[in-house]
């Protein structure tokens, strides 16, 4: 049986590690606002700038450009999205049960991997993946050269047709509580320009100094350089969102744990207590 001693260990052990839990909740709750904060403001760019798209290539009788070009899809590209780090719940291992579900669903396709945040490059790595590149600590500060970079990776293999699509996989921030898995379509351009954003759109009568041909050379590039970061604040918001949450609850549960051993603790103090009272007793009667 446990002495008091060892309850004593065991409590002062479990104090250390809720403090270590509210400190992470505290940063990652800081984090998560900034982080926030920048998600929500790309998206009414990432929308106006589809909208544009749209009306750029409603102009055109016949758009012809290598990112809008349909291929067979026997190659694809995943960009994958996952944290940087553990201690945030179920983020990352939903993050890979989605891309896992992709993978199974294209089995007939040949697969090219590039993982963004070390705990999907790990897992992907040992799944046998191949990778066409690996990004690691980049989502803890989201920066815009690193997503055009990818961005540059991306196009730059479907010009070359090394690969017939690209996807990206992530996870959407919706509430502190939530987040949505979300598998997009990177390339080509044409097919997630045609269902994206609201109906009508393209009927906005922009006034444009270039040649519509001209604008869209320069518009689909930075479509797809806007969706990878869109894709980046998001994930990197729903990331500290997830280990803001998972922190709160471990905190709790350690707080439940100390109630509970300090409980046990007291009743075998007080069983030690009765104890020596009634040696004391029995003794002073055995004498009498």
């Amino acid at each position: 049986m446990p002495t008091l001693l060892d309850f004593r260990r065991r409590i002062r052990s479990v104090k250390n590690t809720q403090q270590i839990t509210r400190a992470m909740k505290f940063i990652s709750a800081a984090q998560l606002r900034r982080a926030q904060e920048a998600a929500l403001a790309a998206r009414p760019y990432a929308g106006e700038l589809a909208r544009v798209l749209r009306s750029t290539m409603s102009r055109i009788a016949e758009p012809d450009h290598p990112l809008l070009a349909i291929r067979p899809e026997k190659k694809v590209l995943v960009v994958v999205l996952s944290g940087e780090r553990g201690l945030a719940g179920a983020f990352n291992a939903n993050i890979l049960r989605k891309a896992s579900e992709f993978f199974k669903s294209n089995q007939d396709k040949k697969m090219l991997v590039v993982p963004v945040g070390k705990k999907g490059r790990d897992s992907l790595k040992r799944a046998g993946f191949s990778f066409a590149s690996e990004y690691v600590n980049v989502l803890a500060k989201v920066d815009f050269g690193v997503a055009r970079e990818i961005a540059a990776l991306v196009t730059e293999l479907y010009r070359k047709e090394a690969v017939d699509a690209a996807y990206i996989i992530f996870s959407e921030f919706k509430t502190v509580m939530t987040a949505n898995l979300v598998i997009e379509k990177l390339l080509p351009v044409g097919a997630i320009a045609e269902g994206h954003g609201e109906a009508g759109a393209h009927q906005v009568d922009y006034i444009y100094e270039q040649p519509p041909e001209r604008i869209l050379d320069t518009l689909l590039p930075r479509y797809v350089e806007t969706q990878v970061l869109r894709a980046m604040l998001e994930s990197s918001a729903a990331e500290h969102a997830a280990r803001m949450t998972s922190m709160e609850s471990a905190t709790k549960n350690a707080g439940e744990v100390i109630q509970a051993l300090t409980l046990h603790m007291n009743k075998v103090r007080q069983a030690a207590i009765t104890k020596e009272i009634i040696e004391i007793v029995s003794g002073a009667s055995s004498t009498a």
